[in-house]
Order: C-alpha cells, then sequence, then structure tokens
C-alpha cells in the first residue's frame, strides 16, 4: 500500500499562555490546517491511501490548561464509526478541527490519522474528574476515505503535558482499512511504555501502526528516527512516524519503517515541513527479519586483557563503559546482572573514540523507566569524559558483533550511522539466552549500535 507521513513546522501562538477566545484559537488552528489541506492534497495526487500529521501539529504547545482551552475540540469517544464530521457537522458544538479534517480526508478520498487537543465535560460525582468539571485530552483522530470518525486515541503516557490528563484506563485504539487490514495508533512517549502500545499490537496481532509524534531528539540511544526503526523491527511492524519539525527545540525526525526497510526524513538545519511518500508491503504472517542465525561464539577470554573501565553520564544514566581501542578486539563490561560482549574490527585506524557501555537500572530523568542496554558509540572527543555525549559525525567503518544477556524479551535493536542515518543489521536475535546483532561494515561511519532492552515489569 501507499502510505504518507508528513513532518509539519507548525504555526506557533507566540503567547501560549495567554487566554484568547475560540475564535482566535480557530484562527490559529486554521493556518496549521491549510498546510495540511496542501499536504493531503499532495499525497492523495501521489497514490497515497493514507495519510499521519504529528502530534501538537494544529494547536502547537507551552500552553496552560486555562489558556489550551479555547483550542480544544469535542470529540465523542465512543462514537467511533457512525459519525461523519463533514456530512454531520450539527450533530456537536465545538468540532470546527475535526470537521476540517474529515471533510480532508473525504474530499481527498483518503485515511487520515491527525492529532488535535480534545475537551470532554465530566460530573462533580466522578472520581477522577479534574475541578474545571472537565477532562483535556491529547488525542489522535482516524478518519476513512469517506470522512466517517473510525477510531479515537487519547494520549496515555504524558510527557510534560500539565494542560492534558490521563485518560482513566489506556484506549486500545484500531482501525480497519480496506488496503492493508487493521492499523493501531498511539502517540510519542508512548512507544517508550508497555501500556497501551506492547499491549495493543499483543492484543490484536497488529502489523500497522500510526503514530504521531512531537520528539525531542536525545542522541546518542533515543533520535527520533533510531527509535522508530528500531520500534519497527522489535515487533515486525510497519511503522508510519510524522514528528513535527522545530529543530530550534531538536524537534524533526519522521519515517515510514518497515521491519528491513525505511524511508526517513531527519533535518535540523532547514525550516518548514517534509511530505514522504512511500509503497511498502502489508505484513501478514511473522516473518523473521534476519533472525536466529547463528552469532560468533560468546567468549568468555578477553576477561585478562580487557581496558580499564570507566564511568561515564549517557542521557543522564551513569554507565559503566569500557575504551574499544585497537583495531580488533573482544571486550565485555558487566553492571548489576547484565553483562554485554563485543567482537569488533575496524576497516581503518581512525583517530576518533569508541567505547562500550552498559546500564542496567531505573532511568529517571524525564519520566521513569527501567532501562537494559548495551552500547557501542562514538565518543565526544578523545578523552574518557567525553564518552556518552551527542555526536552527529563519525567515520569509522567497524565490523561487530554485539550481544548481552537481557532478562527483559523487548529489545530495540539501534543502528545510527554518521549524519543521523540509519543502517539495517545483517543479524540480529536470540540465542541461548543471549541476544545479539551484528553488522559487517556499516553504510557509513558509526555513531550508535545499540540493544535498548525494556524492562517494563521494574518501572
Amino acid at each position: 500500500y501507499v502510505a504518507a507521513v508528513y513532518e509539519h513546522e507548525s504555526i506557533l501562538s507566540p503567547t501560549p499562555a495567554a487566554l484568547v477566545e475560540r475564535r482566535s484559537a480557530l484562527e490559529l488552528m486554521g493556518r496549521n490546517l491549510d498546510i495540511y489541506e496542501q499536504q493531503v492534497l499532495a499525497a492523495a495526487r501521489q497514490g497515497a491511501q493514507i495519510i499521519v500529521f504529528p502530534e501538537d501539529g494544529i494547536h502547537g504547545f507551552n500552553f496552560t490548561r486555562s489558556s489550551l482551552y479555547p483550542y480544544l475540540d469535542f470529540v465523542p469517544h465512543s462514537h467511533s464509526g457512525k459519525w461523519n464530521p463533514c456530512r454531520e457537522p450539527y450533530l456537536f458544538n465545538d468540532t470546527e478541527v475535526v470537521q476540517r479534517l474529515s471533510c480532508m480526508a473525504l474530499k481527498n478520498r483518503i485515511f487520515l490519522v491527525a492529532n488535535l487537543g480534545t475537551k470532554q465535560p465530566c460530573a462533580r460525582s466522578d472520581p477522577g474528574c479534574p475541578s474545571d468539571g472537565r477532562y483535556q485530552f491529547n488525542t489522535n483522530v482516524a478518519l476513512a476515505a469517506d470522512g466517517a470518525l473510525l477510531a479515537t486515541y487519547r494520549k496515555h503516557n504524558l510527557y510534560f503535558e500539565d494542560a492534558f490528563d490521563t485518560p482513566p484506563e489506556p484506549d486500545y485504539a484500531v482501525f480497519d482499512t480496506p488496503f492493508a487490514g487493521k492499523f493501531g495508533m498511539f502517540t510519542c512517549f508512548d512507544i517508550l511504555f508497555f501500556e497501551p502500545a506492547v499491549s495493543l499490537i499483543r492484543q490484536y496481532n497488529l502489523k500497522q501502526i500510526v503514530y504521531p509524534a512531537a520528539w525531542m531528539n536525545q542522541l546518542p540511544l533515543l533520535s527520533a528516527v533510531e527509535l522508530q526503526q528500531a520500534f519497527a523491527t522489535a515487533f515486525n511492524v510497519n511503522l508510519l512516524a510524522a514528528n513535527i519539525h522545530h529543530p530550534t527545540l531538536g524537534m524533526t525526525g519522521s519515517g515510514i519503517y518497515t521491519p528491513v526497510k525505511s524511508f526517513i526524513y531527519h533535518n535540523m538545519e532547514s525550516y518548514g515541513g517534509k511530505l514522504i511518500v512511500a509503497e511498502i508491503p502489508v505484513i501478514t504472517a511473522d516473518y523473521k527479519t534476519n533472525l536466529e542465525k547463528t552469532p560468533g561464539r560468546v567468549s568468555e577470554k578477553g576477561k585478562e586483557q580487557s581496558p580499564p573501565s570507566f564511568y561515564a553520564e549517557m542521557m543522564y544514566d551513569n554507565f559503566t563503559f569500557v575504551p574499544v581501542w585497537g583495531e580488533k578486539g573482544e571486550l565485555q563490561v558487566c553492571a548489576n546482572t547484565l553483562c554485554c560482549y563485543l567482537n569488533y574490527r575496524r576497516a581503518v585506524l581512525t583517530d576518533e573514540l569508541y567505547a562500550l557501555g552498559v546500564f542496567d537500572g531505573l532511568h529517571t530523568v524525564h519520566g521513569t523507566y527501567y532501562v537494559q542496554a548495551c552500547a557501542l558509540v562514538k565518543c565526544g572527543g578523545l578523552s574518557f569524559s567525553t564518552c556518552g555525549q551527542e555526536v552527529t559525525d563519525a567515520t569509522a567503518l567497524i565490523d561487530f558483533q554485539l550481544w548481552g544477556n537481557m532478562s527483559t524479551p523487548y529489545i530495540f535493536p539501534l543502528l545510527l550511522t554518521s549524519g543521523i542515518t540509519l543502517d539495517f543489521a545483517d543479524h540480529m536475535g536470540w540465542k541461548n539466552n543471549y541476544y545479539f546483532l551484528s553488522k559487517n561494515r556499516t553504510s557509513s561511519g558509526l555513531l550508535t549500535a545499540a540493544l535498548y532492552g525494556r524492562w517494563y515489569e521494574k518501572d
């Protein structure tokens, strides 16, 4: 099928904390919707059957709870499939935004997924009801090619979004399409958690996911395209990921991903949006992507001559590292119950310092979640203290096998190369309680090769 995602540079309110009338809120959102309209048309002309827009793309961000209110539509949560906002605009009040989205879908005969703010009045008798008498949700809507509202999803894992409420129960949002069967949807930070993302995929055996995001890139392990690709690979799904484009805030990185191929956009230099359109196969059965091929032996030697280990902070976590010296070698580094092993050979010795790092613990900055990570990273400079820094360029071509005795089955294989480009591993998978990732010669200089494990039970 042909899919489209649009990385949108949203027109933002210059004063998001100011209280405005619904009329001026609609005026600002209308300017973003005008751009959406052009992009839907462009995508449809290229044969796209579905288009996905980013989180916060229509209203923007940095609101307070009360300043956000005029920007919120009323979208009934339970009416999925029974209401066509374009054809029945008068059914509910305050539905201007969802009406416009519905009409775009209908006019261009395309499935459309977008993110908007929604409101839902609640009764004082509801123990969860906020004091102002309403819920405010960060919501995705999926609209059919005839404009009907197919599904709504209210973001569960909010990322410092005080203006929004968490829904009482996680939403499992699924909608059906004639061209690729069932799609599931969730938003941004949700991708790192079991509920609802993993739960949804397992419960409905989903193979297609739509994913609006407003993701701030964090190297070396959590840049948007790197994690999006790893998710598609780890869960063997197609992922249609639309991120917002605000380079000054470190936000860029969208793509259409299959478990074996990626069509991505990552651009910190230029302004304006970007439409990605790609034809991808519908995944039906579980095909294993290069898995189950045997890695090299898990060797216990290398202990004697392992170089000195050192500690450095990477993404606010205290990693234990060993330097990756010389043109080839075998290394091991451990923390808690996790041991990471690396076999490597460099094509040419460059004056770049690499290190193999391990972390097995609770990550507590910008969210709390348990991580088990084995990571081969390029350091920022030549001193140990620079390991874990954000690096975007590298020249070293390294053949490697990386493996670890991970305690969780949920491993995201990360492989990032110079200029924030992606590569695919030659082999990966489980072998005797070790998860491994191997690659002969990356296409460009290696930035990060990592096994990023999420141990959900220990959150």
